[in-house]
Parts: C-alpha cells; sequence; structure tokens
C-alpha cells in the first residue's frame, strides 16, 4: 500500500453485540499494522473483552447503546483529535473483506475524492450473495430517493464500508445517531459539494436475519424513519418535503429545481 502515509490512516469498526465475528475481523486485519479504532456501542457480550486481547487496537466503549451513525461520529472525532486524514469504515461481522481496503486506498492517493463510498450494485460479482429482499427494496427506494433529489448517480446509499476524509466528516457536523445516519450524510454531502466517487465491494450476508432493533425490522416502518429524517435535512436545506406515501418532492413554492453541486464519481 505504498503511496499513502499508513500512519494516518484509520480503519474505524463499529461493533455491538459482535464477539463472534469481531476477533475474525481483527486477525486479518492487524496484520497490516495500520491504526484500528473499535467502537464498541454498548455491547452486552465479549466484544470489548475480546478486542483488547490484540496489541495496539484502540477500543472506545459506549456505556449505553446509542447507535451505529453514533459510533461514525466518534470515529470521525478520533481521528480529528489523533491527526489522521482518511477514516475506512467497516462493519465486524466480516461483510466487508479486509482485501478490498487495497481499493479504498488507490482511491485514497489520487488525492481526488472526499468520500469513497462502497457499493454492492455497482458491478456484479459470481460469489455475490443474495440479498433479503426487503433490505435489497429499501436500499433501492431510497438511493432513487436521493438520485432524483441531488443527481449523485448512486447505486448503493447504505453500504458502511467507506473511506472518508476526515476534514470533510468534521465539517458537515453530522449528529444522526441511528442507522439513518446515511439520510443525513448523503444531503450534507451535497450540500457541502464534497467530491464522492462510488467502488465495487463484494455483497456477503453472513447473517441476513440481522435485526435492526423491534420498531426497524419493519421495513415499512423503517422506510418511514429514513424519510423522517432526510425531510429533517430536506426542510433544513428549504427544499421541501418527501411525501412518505409517493416518494414524490413537495417542493416550496419558490424552488423549482435543486442545483447540481455535488461531484460524483460515478457520472
Amino acid at each position: 500500500m505504498a503511496g499513502v502515509d499508513m500512519a494516518n490512516l484509520l480503519i474505524a469498526i463499529p461493533t455491538f453485540n459482535e464477539a463472534k465475528n469481531i476477533g475474525r475481523v481483527l486477525d486479518e486485519l492487524t496484520p497490516l499494522n495500520l491504526t484500528i479504532l473499535v467502537v464498541d456501542d454498548g455491547s452486552s457480550d465479549e466484544t470489548a473483552s475480546i478486542a483488547r486481547r490484540y496489541p495496539g487496537v484502540q477500543l472506545l466503549q459506549h456505556q449505553v447503546n446509542q447507535g451505529y451513525g453514533q459510533s461514525l461520529i466518534d470515529a470521525f472525532e478520533f481521528a480529528r483529535r489523533n491527526g489522521l486524514d482518511w477514516v475506512i469504515t467497516m462493519d465486524a461481522d466480516g461483510q466487508h473483506e479486509v482485501d478490498s481496503i487495497r481499493d479504498f486506498v488507490r482511491e485514497i492517493e489520487s488525492d481526488q475524492w472526499d468520500l469513497i463510498s462502497g457499493s454492492r450494485y455497482l458491478a456484479a460479482r459470481g460469489n455475490d450473495d443474495l440479498p433479503p429482499e426487503e433490505r435489497r427494496n429499501v436500499n433501492f427506494q431510497v438511493t432513487r430517493i436521493l438520485n432524483d433529489l441531488f443527481g449523485m448517480e448512486l447505486t448503493d446509499s447504505f453500504c458502511g464500508f467507506k473511506a472518508h476524509r476526515t476534514r470533510s466528516m468534521t465539517d458537515l457536523r453530522l449528529t444522526e445517531a441511528g442507522y439513518a445516519f446515511p439520510l443525513q450524510l448523503w444531503p450534507r454531502v451535497w450540500e457541502a459539494k464534497l467530491r464522492m466517487k462510488e467502488i465495487p465491494v463484494r455483497r456477503i450476508y453472513n447473517d441476513p436475519n440481522r435485526t435492526f432493533g423491534v420498531k426497524l425490522d419493519d421495513p415499512s416502518i423503517r422506510l418511514r424513519h429514513y424519510i423522517d429524517v432526510l425531510n429533517t435535512e430536506l426542510h433544513r436545506l428549504g427544499i421541501g418535503l418527501i411525501d412518505p406515501e409517493s416518494d414524490t418532492l413537495h417542493r416550496k413554492p419558490s424552488e423549482q429545481s435543486l442545483p447540481q453541486s455535488a461531484c460524483c464519481g460515478c457520472c
């Protein structure tokens, strides 16, 4: 991975009750000699104690569960405080391949992007897993709404495998603590005119029955929650509101069209 100062790169792993997986992920990561941060979001199992067994792995613990988004926000703040220029986020459940870190590093080396987002749908692979249908449908619906609004040409708005320029993320002042984090991230990426590119990553579903929490396990409730968070951003931007029943944007009378102010590497 020559060409990038790897001392300025953080691998951040948000995790919640992943004792059965976190050791395997860290076994693969630690030989790369990267700075690794495990953000344990109030786990009740042995996740934290397993992470502590790995010399050099940093551990940040939430005493109570605060949410996936808050874990990412805290990782960005950790990177800022420690002078780390880039944060690569990856899940703790083994659904993100360590080998793909090299693909992110190549894009970081180009110094063209502020956000490099993995996509499980950008390029089909013969070894891709089939996604759970309701997850795919929610992802496609939200991705389409975001593309219609912001002209980003995204193919996967929810993939957690990303490389983030630390300064850019800090400037976005992100606050969304839960799974709806991307619905705050993407409008702010557009607003800030950040340079973004998608790259293909393998689609892996080790646990298709993974839970979002009691209420959000219902896809209709989850989709409504995502649109509610997006509408908060649209209201802040003065654009209008998405009708959750029809997925159509009700613009303010003064808003005829949105300027295309995001640079997407997939355009």
